[in-house]
């Protein structure tokens, strides 16, 4: 459909359009007026539809068939549909695509709409708004991902350097967090939870200092009207959506917190109209116990994805053995937010070793676990009435699995972590398991209305009413037999018709046997006179009728009743159901992690208040697991001492080597290990001792951000930046080849300030790989500074790359021999050679001036140029020739003329 053909929404939505519109494209007009930034989905029949410029970008979005419906303005309007019952997998696809939707449903029967009018509109309103940050379906879903909205407020002025609030909402689990921020850790508080959504007022939206950390997030960031973050009105919305007079009870936070959490509730509000969400109460989370990490650095060392987008090939999918979607989303959490508090890591360390000590109880534990729905997100539905039967059956489950694992651990002395967990599974409702169990029938539909969830002998009305609706033959058939035996007839019949119903008939012959006797009379009363027979019926015929006829609707209220009253029992033990869910999970990742330890020989890693770092036999998490997979051999472990010599700062190491040969997957390792050891997991290493490191750095690869107008080098420089004007002396930092984006001097210069940097300002503990051998040098100078080198062999004019790191420097980064590998042709490592060879002979002032004459490029350059050579007798006779003028016969004669005068230019050269 032509563009100019569209009608812009705001003249869909104008006056004018309304009074030209019919009663349903003005009822359509009014809702989508109320909801012009998402596409509309319009209910009608068993389709949802969209039209004017909604049906075209869904069209296109989703690639389905975009139609026309009358028109209106005396344009064309387009229309396209889903239908409901496919509806969650094109929601899937919408927001996944950054489009938010509101889901306009018929809000009565189209028979009762009949009764105000034939031409009157069933009436519609919107029902909820869906939008990446506040999903609950199934479909819609990662099991082991959480799906946080997040909300970001400003107040200038606030507590300190912390004027920025952040909360996040999973309205899927109801975990509800809040934090305070300040402009320079901004950035790095929202990727450590990496909300699906971040809601923030259009008047910050619009501030260009903060443009970079919206365009980290790009479409999932939604502008909101100022008013939502009022935070003069912050505390009374707080306290009307959990029914409390103060917040007092909830703890103590700062304005933007409020702010923020405010926002966070008014928007969960606004998408999910009329119902509310199982929200636990606002718990603060201390971003200053937790390690800092950059958005860079997360990206640079792969934590829960790839550089490419994926989880397979990150930290997380490496060290992953969960088996529960709680224990996964847990374990992501962990893995983002590394702690800095000592007790609480050595708390998540006992819960590992614990399990490791025991494995026949880690296994039954496991074995129970793999067992558990999903209880948290089940809950959610149920609490926003979109829950179903299976949902039910979900609670029902998850509260057995509790109780058994509650009994295989109850045996034990547990250490705290474990026991407060166990504590929270003993605490749980375990009569609402029992009366769940009592009610569900093994084998639940996906949809309450199907009906056919209640067990047998859970209701008796139920069961009578599921008996008259599955037998009725039978009973009729009974009936049938009761009436022959009483009237001596045995010719009688109970039959049914649509005119009539169910009716009594004997032949005119038998007649007399139900309408004679006073008996007789009262029962059987005469409904019509055939020719050759008399059709009776009685009182308890028609009373069967009835309930025969609505045995099946009765069926389903009262399943439906059933399914009402444990819902909200289940709603109503909301609280300890997530406690337990929650309970479950640190099980899961502590048993997960006792697994992981066991199968890849991690080590217990002793983690401390000092600025230690030594690492004894460190692998690589990921890449130990690629090598085994690829049958590529044994990862080689490596040592990594950086603890402090003299004084109480770390040291810095200073390594060099060949490209292949593993510095940038040694760098990584090492701040993956620190990472892993301050979760509470095990390490890959024989020994390893932790300083609490506060704040991790990394700047390993290279990439650019062409969008922003940043090179390659560019991108090294902000990152690089922000490593040295933010590291102290509990930091870690890695550095991967600085200053090689730019000429040989300048960047040897930069690399040179920046290692001094690091040295007496930073006072970090740090890894720093080059190539600028020239580096090695400041040894001599700074006392911290350590040498280090990857380790080859040459053998028969070949490298092998040893992957081992030892002390000293290299003299050699063997990149030609790493060109010939990658496939250059022999020639160009041939002339690279040689080029190598006379740069390094040549003077060290200015290496390549001795090189110019023999360079082709530049001997064609500076070359004089020469006067032409004068032409030959053979170039001269070629001149002459004019072929299209030549006969063939004289073309070969004019050959072998010329063949003949080269012949003679040859003799004479001679």
């Amino acid at each position: 459909m032509a563009d100019d053909n569209r009608i812009p929404t705001e003249e869909l939505i104008s006056e004018e359009s309304r009074a030209s519109a019919t009663p349903m494209m003005e009822q359509y007009i009014e809702i989508k007026a109320a909801n012009p930034d998402l596409l509309l989905f319009y209910r009608m029949g068993d389709f949802y539809e969209l039209f004017f410029d909604d049906a075209v970008e869904a069209a296109r979005a989703l690639s389905i068939t975009l139609t026309k419906r009358g028109q209106h303005l005396g344009r064309d309007i387009p229309m396209c549909g889903v239908p409901v019952h496919a509806a969650d997998d094109y929601l899937q696809k919408l927001i996944g695509l950054g489009f938010r939707v509101a889901v306009c449903e018929q809000t009565e029967d189209p028979a009762e709409a009949k009764k105000r009018g034939s031409k009157s509109v069933v009436r519609r309103d919107v029902t909820r708004l869906v939008t990446a940050g506040t999903i609950t379906e199934d479909k819609l879903l990662a099991p082991g991902e959480s799906n946080y909205l997040m909300a970001l407020s400003r107040v200038k002025g606030g507590e300190g350097e912390n004027n920025y609030g952040l909360a996040w909402i999973d309205i899927s689990t109801g975990v509800f967090r809040v934090s305070a921020s300040s402009e320079g850790r901004l950035a790095a508080d929202i990727m450590r939870v990496e909300p699906r959504e971040l809601v923030v007022a259009d008047t910050v939206f619009a501030d260009e200092k903060l443009r970079p950390v919206f365009d980290l997030l790009g479409r999932a960031v939604s502008p909101q009207p100022a008013v939502l973050f009022d935070g003069a009105t912050a505390q009374d919305r707080l306290g009307r959506f959990f029914g409390v007079a103060t917040l007092d009870g909830f703890g103590r936070f700062s304005r933007p917190e409020l702010s923020a959490a405010a926002a966070a509730v008014a928007y969960v509000e606004k998408t999910q109209i009329n119902e509310r969400p199982p929200i636990g109460i606002p718990e603060q989370d201390g971003a200053s116990g937790a390690m800092f990490i950059d958005p860079a650095t997360r990206s640079n060392l792969e934590l829960v994805r790839t550089m490419a987008g994926g989880r397979d090939g990150s930290l997380l999918k490496a060290i992953d053995r969960t088996v529960t979607g709680g224990g996964a989303r847990l374990l992501g959490e962990r893995l983002m937010s590394p702690l800095t508090d000592v007790e609480t890591i050595h708390a998540r360390l006992d819960s590992v070793g614990f399990f490791l000590s025991d494995v026949a109880r880690s296994d039954a534990v496991r074995d129970h676990l793999k067992q558990l729905p999903d209880m948290p997100r089940a809950l959610s539905r149920l609490a926003l009435d979109r829950g179903g039967p299976r949902d039910l059956g979900a609670i029902q489950r998850g509260l057995t699995v509790a109780r058994a694992i509650a009994d295989v651990l109850s045996g034990a002395d547990q250490p705290g972590e474990l026991s407060a967990a166990l504590a929270s599974l003993q605490a749980l409702p375990h009569d609402l398991e029992q009366q769940l169990a009592a009610t569900l029938d093994e084998e639940l539909p996906l949809l309450k209305r199907d009906g056919g969830f209640v067990r047998e002998g859970a209701d008796n009305a139920l069961d009578e009413a599921r008996g008259l609706r599955d037998k009725s033959r039978r009973i009729i058939a009974g009936l049938q037999a009761q009436y022959a035996e009483e009237t001596g007839v045995k010719a009688l019949k109970i039959k049914h018709n649509n005119v009539l119903g169910y009716f009594i008939e004997v032949t005119a012959g038998n007649a007399r046997a139900l309408t004679e006797g006073d008996a007789a009379k009262a029962k059987f009363i005469h409904r019509q006179t055939m020719a050759n027979a008399m059709r009776f019926t009685t009182a308890e015929l028609a009373d069967l009728e009835s309930r025969i006829a609505n045995a099946a609707g009765e069926a389903l209220v009262i399943e439906l009743t059933a399914f009402e009253t444990l819902r909200r029992n289940v709603v109503a033990a909301a609280e300890s159901l997530k406690q337990g869910a929650h309970a479950l999970a640190i099980i899961d990742v502590s048993a997960a992690l006792a697994v992981l330890a066991e199968a890849e020989a991690y080590c217990r890693p002793q983690v401390d208040g000092t600025t230690a770092f030594e690492i004894e036999g460190g692998r690589h998490p990921v890449v130990e697991q690629a090598l085994r997979k690829q049958s590529a051999g044994p990862f080689v472990a490596n040592d990594c001492t950086l603890s402090p010599v003299t004084g109480e700062n770390g040291c810095l190491w200073l390594l060099t080597g060949p490209n292949m040969g593993g510095k940038s997957t040694f760098l990584r390792q090492n701040a993956l290990i620190a990472i892993l050891a301050q979760i509470g997991a095990y390490v890959p290493a024989v020994k390893a001792h932790i300083g609490i490191v506060d704040r991790l750095f990394s700047r390993v690869g290279a990439s650019d951000d062409l969008a922003r107008g940043r090179s390659t080098f560019m991108v090294e420089m902000v990152e690089t930046a922000a490593i040295l004007n933010q590291a102290g002396p509990r930091s870690l930092v890695i550095l991967d080849e600085i200053g090689r984006g730019t000429a040989t001097f300048d960047g040897l210069s930069i690399a040179w300030a920046a290692v001094e940097h690091l040295h007496d300002v930073n006072c970090c503990r740090g890894l720093f790989a080059t190539h600028f051998h020239e580096l090695t040098a400041l040894s001599e100078k700074l006392s911290r500074l350590v040498n280090a080198t990857m380790r080859v062999k040459e053998w028969k004019g070949d490298v092998v790359f040893l992957h081992e790191v030892g002390p000293g420097a290299a003299d050699r980064s063997y990149g030609i021999q790493v060109a010939r590998l990658a496939g250059l042709p022999a020639a160009v490592v041939k002339r690279a050679k040689n080029v190598l060879t006379r740069l390094e002979d040549a003077d060290r002032k200015n290496p390549a001036a001795s090189l110019i004459d023999d360079l082709p490029l530049f001997q064609s350059a500076m070359r004089a140029p020469e006067p032409a050579p004068k032409a030959s007798e053979v170039e001269a006779m070629l001149a002459d020739i004019r072929p299209d003028d030549m006969t063939p016969r004289e073309a070969l004669e004019t050959l072998y003329a010329l063949k003949r005068k080269m012949h003679d230019a040859v003799s004479i050269d001679e």
